[in-house]
């Protein structure tokens, strides 16, 4: 239950929901290359941990008191960085009690408002290998990651890879960019991440995420920008997101094609965040689970689009949806008020009962 209403809340409100983690065996240093602008979160599973970070700066700071506004520890004693950028490129030391290192994490975070997408569908080439001629026959090359799991199933989808930005001496390991060139970095065009996109087809499987989706209702699009941002929760840059406008999905192809789309995935985000200039009813998906649904505040639409989708079943049929989109976010931030109050009383006098599962869907205003 308490699992439950904590991910409802991350659709409700900043700074919850999905982070990407990592994780570095104990006793070990892992280097790793990351995207910056996407939240992350280093594991460290020690009692009583430290956290410490040197930066390119070289100056060690104790990240309790070191003022970092971006940084923060969580409860299980990891390390919450939110919005990285370049300036948080460095080492991250996780120490015990007695000031040995459990584990450590040589980050470059490489800037994402330089990521190189290119889609094979429309022969759009990655970038190529280049020598920095800085004296060590250094070759910059981009590191690939492997193919995201498609975006949709049944249909036609796309999939996504992240590549890497790194250095490569003869007969040496190759180094994340940032952390091999540092602020020099700024002088070599070709040192950027990148993101490639195919077409893909997958059958359906449900991966367990564990919730049905949540109804945002209603968005307007702002007079005074004349357009409006739709946040898709629990997605990622590091995970599929796929988008529909009425039923029609939203391509990296149609956007990256040069021609005139009224809508745009923000390539920062890897299509988490999507720039709307007309209304319809938007829906996202998260690793082929349906996750959000976006309501236009003119009614008008819903109706039109529910007239066109009449007698046709969804392809990805969440259950649950019938009796529960009327519940709004006062209902549910009354569970949890209840759960908490239950919670203490069960305590103190009674003992714990154990809670039926109840449907995942929540209708936000």
């Amino acid at each position: 239950m308490i699992t439950i209403l904590w991910t409802l809340l991350g659709f409700a409100l900043p700074g919850f929901g999905f982070h990407h983690t990592i994780r570095c065996p104990q006793a070990k240093e892992c280097q790793l290359a990351l995207l910056s602008h996407n939240d992350v979160v280093l594991e460290c599973r020690s009692y009583k941990a430290d956290w410490f970070f040197l930066g390119m700066d070289m100056e060690e700071k104790h990240i309790v008191f070191s003022g970092i506004p971006n940084i923060k520890e969580n409860p299980e004693g990891g390390l919450f960085i939110q919005n990285p950028s370049f300036f948080n490129t460095g080492l991250y030391q996780c120490r015990g009690w007695n000031g040995t290192q459990v584990t450590g994490y040589k980050i470059d975070f490489q800037d994402a408002s330089k990521l190189h997408i290119t889609h094979t569908g429309l022969n759009q080439k990655p970038l190529k290998n280049e020598t920095l001629n800085m004296g060590h026959g250094e070759i910059v090359f981009t590191k690939w990651e492997p193919w995201q799991k498609c975006s949709n199933c049944e249909t036609l989808g796309e999939r996504k890879r992240l590549g890497f930005c790194y250095v490569k001496e003869p007969l040496e390991e190759p180094i994340p960019c940032g952390l091999y060139l540092g602020e020099e970095e700024e002088l070599f065009p070709r040192v950027r991440p990148e993101m490639q996109v195919e077409a893909c087809y997958e059958l359906c499987q449900r991966n367990g995420i564990g919730v049905d989706f949540v109804i945002f209702d209603s968005f307007r699009i702002q007079e005074q920008t004349e357009y409006a941002w739709l946040t898709c929760p629990l997605a990622s840059i590091y995970r599929p997101v796929h988008w529909e406008a009425n039923n029609t999905a939203l391509t990296w192809q149609k956007q990256l094609s040069e021609k005139y789309v009224s809508t745009f995935m923000d390539p920062l985000s890897g299509g988490q965040q999507l720039r709307v200039v007309q209304p319809a009813i938007y829906r996202c998906f998260v690793e082929q689970e349906l996750i959000a649904q976006f309501n236009p505040a003119n009614p008008d639409n819903i109706m039109e689009f529910e007239r066109r989708s009449k007698g046709k079943e969804w392809s990805r049929k969440q259950p649950g949806k019938a009796d529960s989109v009327l519940r709004g976010l006062k209902l549910m931030l009354l569970m949890l008020s209840v759960l908490v109050v239950g919670a203490f009383l069960c305590k103190v006098v009674f003992r714990p009962s154990q809670g039926k599962k109840r449907n995942q869907v929540l209708l936000v205003k």
